[in-house]
């Protein structure tokens, strides 16, 4: 099987009458955006088909979208699309396969090819991004309410057009989408707003922080913190890119602890490749920005050594 094409599946679009999109667990707004506005403008442009969205709805994220409440037998006959997923265990509702055809459309390393179609492209940005070039392509509805999921997605996953992934291309797909009127100040506020207990922990995430003299760190959040602070593991996300404003700091994880024991582990780079020491860990993801999963305190430990361990080869190789 290879990438397919735009015009394949808008071919399988125009097939089908019910159509259920699919995205991440623990979805952030490209997942959540790609998923939305891909949905919204095929709801424009064929009318009379279903559109499901799958997924529970995830904490602050309902501004951008929100879960349909999915039955087994919506999926008899139906076409599945998963977009931002990269491999088959992280897709949100595992009743993905319970279609009749199933694509996939994403931007992360191609590691699980899976899907009767899939479209990857891991030079893009976001899936977003992706999902606009899609429906430019095949002249698919682009008004607001389809434009601001994608925008946000975009946003989301560029950190604000920060992230070195962002292109000319990101800017002209970004600019298309503002002329459709939605209120840019709004979606940015939305995406960095806080409250004040997410704030006070994002400063005490510092406090947790081991940083290693190779410019490595790591901090882990516990239940406890997270219960002492009030706040939810989901909306613990925001501490993810705190390290990164840290001069010295050149990669870190925050690592969080779940109701079942187990961590969520959360990567991030200014330089040095980690995707591949997240793949080592039941996960993935960018090369700068990944994810993946600890059993206990031991294997965050060894996360933390081969995080040193990548951060010194690559100063080495750049000194």
């Amino acid at each position: 099987m290879s990438n397919t094409t735009f015009d394949e599946i808008y071919a399988k679009i125009k097939e089908y009458d019910t159509i259920i999109l699919h995205r991440h667990i623990s979805p952030d707004p490209d997942a959540i955006g790609s998923q939305a506005g891909l949905g919204r403008s095929i709801k424009l442009a064929f009318p009379e088909k279903r559109v499901l969205y799958a997924g529970v709805d995830w904490g602050d994220l309902t501004w951008i979208n929100k879960g349909d409440d999915i039955k087994d037998e919506d999926y008899k006959g139906a076409l599945v699309i998963t977009t931002d997923t990269a491999d088959r265990p992280r897709v949100s509702d595992q009743r993905y396969d319970m279609g009749d055809f199933l694509i996939k459309i994403d931007h992360h390393p191609n590691v699980d090819p899976y899907g009767d179609l899939y479209y990857v492209n891991d030079q893009a940005p976001a899936a977003s991004e992706i999902i606009a070039d899609f429906l430019i392509s095949q002249k698919m509805p682009i008004t607001a309410e389809v434009a601001l999921p994608i925008y946000a997605g975009i946003v989301g996953d560029t950190g604000r057009f920060m992230y070195p992934e962002t292109t000319a291309h990101t800017f002209e797909i970004a600019a298309m989408l503002a002329k459709t009127g939605i209120d840019l100040t709004q979606i940015a506020r939305n995406i960095s707003d806080v409250t004040f207990k997410q704030a006070k922990l994002q400063s005490s995430v510092l406090d947790y922080m081991t940083v290693d003299k190779s410019g490595a760190a790591y901090a882990v959040l516990t239940q406890a913190d997270l219960k002492k602070m009030g706040v939810t593991t989901e909306e613990a996300s925001v501490t993810v890119s705190t390290p990164g404003r840290i001069k010295d700091i050149l990669t870190w994880s925050v690592i969080v602890e779940l109701e079942d024991g187990t961590y969520r582990v959360h990567y991030r780079s200014k330089g040095p490749v980690i995707n591949g020491l997240a793949a080592k860990h039941n996960g993935g993801g960018h090369a700068l920005a990944s994810g993946a999963k600890a059993k206990d305190e031991a294997e965050i430990k060894q996360i933390f050594a081969e995080l040193i361990d990548v951060t010194n080869k690559y100063k080495e190789e750049h000194e």
